[in-house]
């Protein structure tokens, strides 16, 4: 079974030749809300984090993949974090780039290619998502994709000097 590559999408890691690309989307405030950033990053940082990025997922927590068309042009980022492997769970967070690619359907695909990979990968027993309540596109896309609403935090992240709620969706395993 492939699990990073789909019919229209190929998960691939980071490379030295993508700091421009992430730097861009780093740097880009309009992102930052669902990213939890506050501050731009540089140059400098961005490539540490790139000379670093092959560590192990268990070691560091977080993997951070490139999403790619199958001619290899990037269409964005897709991050497993918080990992909990005692409880066999991680959260999930996608952003793809311009507006017109989301209308074109890789994020159910993307969210589909990671999920399989935390499963048979990483033998993980669940993945999550947190979403904001007025994140309509990423609410339809994690209920397309069979995750459930299971809960909402009240008032949990502070945005442009107003609290939002937030979605707590699961994905649960259930092939053992």
């Amino acid at each position: 079974m492939l699990t990073l590559t789909g019919e229209n999408v190929r998960l691939r890691a980071l490379e030295p030749e993508d700091l421009d690309f992430i730097l861009e989307v780093e740097n880009t405030e309009k992102f930052w809300e669902i990213s939890d950033t506050k501050v731009p990053y540089s140059r400098f940082l961005i490539k540490k984090y790139l000379q670093n990025s092959h560590r192990d997922i268990f070691d560091v927590r977080q993997l951070r993949l490139m999403i790619c068309d199958l001619g290899g042009d990037p269409l964005g980022l897709v991050d497993i974090f918080d990992l909990d492997p005692k409880n066999r769970r991680a959260s999930l967070g996608i952003l793809i780039i311009k507006e017109e690619d989301r209308r074109k359907k890789y994020g159910a695909e993307v969210i589909s290619l990671i999920s399989q990979y935390c499963f048979v990968h990483l033998n993980l027993h669940q993945v999550y998502a947190n979403v904001t309540v007025d994140n309509l596109p990423s609410i339809q896309l994690f209920e397309k994709c069979g995750f459930k609403k299971v809960g909402i935090k009240k008032d949990w992240n502070l945005i442009n000097g107003k609290f939002k709620d937030e979605i707590l969706y699961q994905f649960i395993n259930n092939v053992h």
